[in-house]
């Protein structure tokens, strides 16, 4: 009887098993257009589950590579070590990006409790000593091997990940090198949450219509509509969301709302309560220390740039201070302009940062004849999106077909169809262009699915993410020229997913070099504002009129405006992430005392607050930049040089968006990047093509 009973409690356990694994829709081929996420069948609660079992398969997909009686080969080691952890990729893909654009307490919980398990998983796999042992065979082999350009590029950089990741370590070693792994996994993700809730929980409530003096309509309508939406109304109110921000420091006559809502956004962080992330991140760099010596570096920095372009932290270093000098002395002479017209209005105080925008906007009125207001109205978002896939169909002959039956997670998600010019199925790409609270600031691309081919055809799924101005009363999403130009950024990102040609995963897209992955993003960015893509998006909102040739000049006479300014704030914050990271002892630093001397090191004018402080440096603390926020203008370097490819022929000529898109965009990390990038361009960059353009030269 007792036998009779424990056998069907435990087929009902199984029962129940299997019931739960059909209503999880990660446990089953996604039934929808493309495969793209059911994200209506998707519940927070499927997460979890949907996490321990994809570790679990993939645990077993190991044993059985480790435990193969064969000898090692590269087919039965490499790609079957490639072709593990499908279930776990699908989950933790979907979950990275609604996570980034669609969180709740929920989700930021899961966040917490599965960033350490995914820590052991991974270090339980790198750490393995008898797959280790079978990827080292077929290393020592690979000159033996008839291996193609990608199967050895593969080969190589999971024996590196491996050997990187502690496998020649001993086992108490080893041990200590999971234990910090998981300590940083989780301090990384509480210190982009601190920060997503900061950007969310700050509000300027202002009751008098005196108050607002200065500010354009459009950014007195959308500070209404945020008061009514958050229990203000009848008041205005104004956050430390850019959209918001921004137009107000722009353009408010009151000095003092200025100087508190800037106050508000470069305190972030660091406001000693519940959200302070100083704790955090000095405990953040003190293990990354500890972790790169354990492995044999010296610093975190000679970790990581040991994959990158950059090779050791000298060349960053070098590098950025051969721009830093020619910029901090441009810096220096805009802030000579912008204290004359202060004492020209009558002023006798002395320029602060919450002024810099303010008279900078003015200087460039009475310079140039132009403001931002005069150009939103030519940019209507849709129009630039528009305008980045009619570039983009110009260059490649490619087409984007929007499909409003193809499931979104949001109702401001819109999705398009990406195709050859003969109709052949491309890729799928999501635009997700508005601020909200579940979602994080700034703006990023991100991929549902990776393009692959091994084994099967596997089509990318690819989000283009922003935090864009929103539309205000009666007027659509106007954009200012600084979002235009993010938003053909982070479309570079997309087509760096969606051209992809790669056989594996692990190869595919933007996994390439950090300081490599920018080119793709920012050569779209010199598309935006040539004259002859303006005449083909930058069209009046209200009468459909294509920008003036008159507006047109001017823009292209204000380009080196304020550039001075902008790449002394980013090369600052450049400065600071690898004074972070080249530490050579692990011991929890004093925050402040240590920005403070790493800005005064490169001696930053007061006049100027470094882009990001440590406490809201997302890029470095929570997201993948660590010693690499350099990279940006690393790459600015590549992708100055590669337009002007472009400029040499013609804007769109074929034969070189052909060559750059087979030898760039295809080939993600699947060679050496400079060997890729020669391909295309025949030669090396100089740094001499980025001088000119910033007119740092």
């Amino acid at each position: 009887m007792k036998k009779t009973f424990l056998l069907l409690f435990i087929a009902g356990l199984i029962l129940c098993s299997c019931l739960t694994q059909d209503e999880n829709p990660f446990f089953s081929e996604f039934d929808t257009p493309f495969q793209v996420p059911p994200f209506d069948k998707i519940k927070v609660e499927h997460y979890m589950p949907a996490f321990k079992e994809g570790m679990e398969q993939q645990n077993m997909e190991i044993e059985a590579i480790v435990n193969n009686p064969e000898a090692p080969t590269f087919e039965n080691t490499i790609e079957a070590l490639e072709s593990t952890g499908s279930l776990l990729r699908k989950v933790g893909n979907v979950f990275g990006v609604l996570n980034g654009s669609m969180t709740n307490e929920e989700m930021q919980n899961i966040a917490k409790e599965i960033a350490p398990l995914r820590s052991k998983h991974r270090d339980n796999i790198r750490l393995n000593e008898k797959l280790f042992q079978r990827i080292k065979a077929v290393y020592e082999q690979k000159d033996k091997l008839d291996l193609t350009t990608e199967q050895n590029t593969l080969l190589t950089k999971y024996y590196k990940d491996f050997v990187r990741s502690g496998a020649n370590l001993d086992e108490e070693k080893k041990a200590e090198l999971k234990e910090i792994n998981q300590e940083i996994s989780v301090l990384t993700v509480q210190f982009g949450e601190n920060v997503l809730k900061e950007n969310n929980r700050f509000e300027m409530v202002i009751d008098k219509k005196e108050d607002l003096a200065g500010l354009p309509q459009a950014a007195i309508t959308g500070a209404e509509e945020a008061a009514k939406e958050r229990g203000h109304e009848g008041k205005w109110v104004f956050t430390i969301h850019k959209p918001s921000m921004i137009p107000f420091l722009q353009y408010s006559e009151k000095r003092d709302l200025r100087e508190k809502i800037f106050m508000a956004y470069i305190n972030k962080g660091d406001n000693n309560d519940e959200l302070d992330n100083k704790a955090n991140l000095a405990k953040i760099a003190a293990l990354r220390v500890k972790r790169a010596n354990l492995l044999g570096y010296k610093t975190h920095a000679d970790y990581v740039l040991e994959n990158n372009m950059a090779k050791e932290p000298q060349n960053v270093y070098k590098f950025l201070e051969q721009l830093w000098k020619p910029a901090l002395k441009m810096a220096k002479r805009e802030a000579r302009e912008l204290q004359e017209m202060i004492r020209k209005e009558g002023h006798d105080f002395k320029l602060q940062p919450w002024d810099w925008w303010y008279y900078a906007e003015k200087l460039k009125k009475a310079k140039y004849a132009l403001d931002e207001e005069m150009l939103r109205p030519y940019f209507k978002l849709e129009n630039a999106r528009d305008g980045a896939f009619a570039v983009a169909t110009k260059l490649f002959g490619i087409q984007f077909i929007e499909r409003d039956e193809i499931p979104k997670y949001h109702e401001d998600a819109r999705v398009f169809e990406v195709k050859e010019a003969d109709g052949t199925h491309i890729g799928i790409l999501y635009t997700d262009y508005f601020p909200r609270a579940s979602k994080r600031g700034g703006a990023w691309m991100n991929s549902f699915r990776k393009q692959s081919r091994h084994g099967r055809e596997v089509y990318p799924v690819i989000t283009n993410n922003g935090n864009f101005s929103k539309p205000t009363g009666d007027k659509p999403a106007l954009i200012s020229s600084e979002e235009v130009s993010t938003l053909f950024h982070e479309f570079g990102h997309a087509l760096h997913g969606l051209l992809s040609d790669c056989k594996y995963n692990r190869l595919s897209g933007t996994s390439v070099p950090r300081d490599f992955v920018e080119v793709q993003s920012q050569i779209m960015e010199n598309w935006a504002f040539e004259p002859e893509v303006l005449k083909m998006y930058a069209k009046h909102y209200e009468t459909g009129e294509v920008i003036p040739q008159e507006l047109i000049d001017k823009l292209n006479k204000a380009k080196l405006f304020n550039q001075g300014f902008a790449s002394v704030e980013y090369l600052a914050a450049s400065f600071l992430d690898m004074d972070w990271h080249t530490l050579t002892e692990a011991k929890e630093l004093d925050v402040h005392e240590f920005e403070e001397a790493s800005l005064n090191k490169i001696g930053l004018i007061p006049e100027i607050i470094v882009r990001y402080k440590s406490p809201y440096f997302n890029h470095i603390f929570s997201g993948g930049y660590s010693s690499g926020y350099y990279s940006y203008i690393w790459a600015e370097v590549l992708d100055a040089d590669a337009f002007e490819a472009f400029k040499e022929t013609s804007l769109f000529d074929q034969k070189t968006a052909q060559s750059f898109r087979e030898n760039i965009l295809e080939r993600g990390g699947t060679e050496d990047p400079m060997v890729l990038y020669k391909r295309f361009r025949g030669a090396e960059p100089k740094v001499e093509a980025l001088l000119k353009r910033r007119g740092l030269k």
